[in-house]
């Protein structure tokens, strides 16, 4: 499966990575890549305990747009 991930740096220079398609699933690390990395961990093990617990392995995401 692919999924679209976010990262960003917060406020004490770590790397933030988030999945918006499965809730809660997040993650970090000290670069882009580790965050990176543990992000594809992260995705795992939500996806595995939603499917223990019956949930859908994702939910809808899309784009809008929003003038600015």
């Amino acid at each position: 499966m692919k999924f679209v991930i976010t990262i960003f740096q917060d406020e004490d220079g770590m790397f933030v990575a988030e999945c918006p398609s499965i809730p809660g699933c997040i993650s970090q690390g000290k670069t882009e890549r580790e965050a990176e990395q543990n992000i594809r961990e992260a995705i795992k093990e939500c996806l595995a305990m939603r499917a223990e617990n019956g949930l859908p392995l994702t939910v809808k995401t899309c784009e809008v747009e929003v003038a600015v």
